[in-house]
């Protein structure tokens, strides 16, 4: 049985990242909750899914951080809005979360404004209260290195606190940065380490360090690359298209002791292999269950999901 895992709580239904989000997706019976950790200015991990803030949070009409606005570089990508590392946690606890994409998912956009950002010591809290896991994504790990921050050294300090170190059968800790993974296992951290996999390029830490001879995502997924998996991490992560790309990809990965997940499992047809997508525009509901067929045949180890009620109906036996 895979588990089911509540991609930023449930996004499908409510802004992603905020309390009742993450309350609904325990409610509807998810195995786990995902948070997405970026660090404020002093240090504390904030859950958001970027740094940038802008479409996710009312900040772009508080006039008090009109002058925060600015131009960076992330991964390689020129963006402008507000970083959440300019901002300090006391301030950002001011503000409120929105629906990153209202357009596909009005009926959460109707609850914008009405919760405040979350901490990840908030999330360990209410995944402890509501027994579940917690598979938690550390975002951007090179930038902020660059910037002074050691998300490794972040990510321990607040486990360590909050009781979570070695919480191995509760917490999985995942990135597409191989080196920050390294970085924890280093530190002492022993609960499973996953290694996230885009379909394209190679992941931004391994880019800084080792330039045009980076290692790829493609890479990774080869029998050498497989091995070399094995021997770094607990599993791997992948892009739910890959399984499609890759048939035996969730086979030769089990078969070398690796866990396997696939991300993100949504109805909506924006986001449905095209095979799958039916009438009536992005935001209908496509063929999602003969989408999500293909996913529980290869009896991954879990699955993310933005519905967690679609998601727990679905792939639970």
């Amino acid at each position: 049985m895979s588990l089911v895992i509540g991609h930023r709580g449930s996004p499908g239904y409510l802004p992603e990242h905020s309390r009742s989000s993450y309350l609904l997706a325990i409610s509807a019976g998810v195995d786990a909750v995902e948070p997405d950790v970026v660090p404020s200015r002093d240090g504390v991990l904030v859950v958001r899914h970027e740094n940038e803030i802008g479409a996710t949070t009312d900040i772009s009409v508080r006039p008090e951080f009109a002058d925060r606005r600015t131009t960076k570089v992330v991964d390689g990508e020129r963006m402008t809005g507000w970083f959440i590392e300019d901002l300090t946690w006391d301030e950002l606890r001011t503000l409120r979360c929105r629906e990153r994409i209202p357009a596909l998912r009005p009926d959460s956009a109707a609850h914008d404004d009405t919760e405040p950002l979350l901490r990840l010591r908030d999330v360990l809290d209410i995944a402890r209260a509501g027994g579940v896991g917690v598979v938690l994504e550390i975002k951007h790990a090179a930038s902020f290195a660059r910037l002074g921050f050691d998300m490794a050294a972040l990510v321990e300090a607040e486990l360590r606190e909050a009781g979570w170190m070695d919480a191995v059968d509760a917490l999985v800790i995942e990135s597409f940065e191989p080196l920050v993974l390294a970085r924890l296992r280093e530190r002492g951290i022993r609960v499973p380490l996953i290694q996230l996999v885009d379909r394209d390029g190679a992941p931004w830490d391994l880019r800084a360090r080792d330039g045009a001879e980076a290692v790829t995502y493609a890479s990774m997924l080869t029998a050498r690359g497989l091995d070399a998996l094995a021997a770094e991490v607990d599993g791997l992560s992948v892009d739910k298209g890959l399984l499609w790309d890759i048939p035996e990809l969730a086979r030769e990965a089990k078969a070398r002791g690796l866990t396997v997940f696939a991300y993100t499992c949504r109805p909506e047809n924006a986001f449905l292999l095209p095979t799958y997508r039916l009438p009536g525009g992005d935001a209908a509901f496509g063929d999602y269950r003969r989408e999500w067929a293909v996913l529980r045949e290869a009896e991954l180890d879990g699955v993310f999901v933005d519905h967690p009620d679609l998601g727990v109906e679905f792939f639970r036996p």
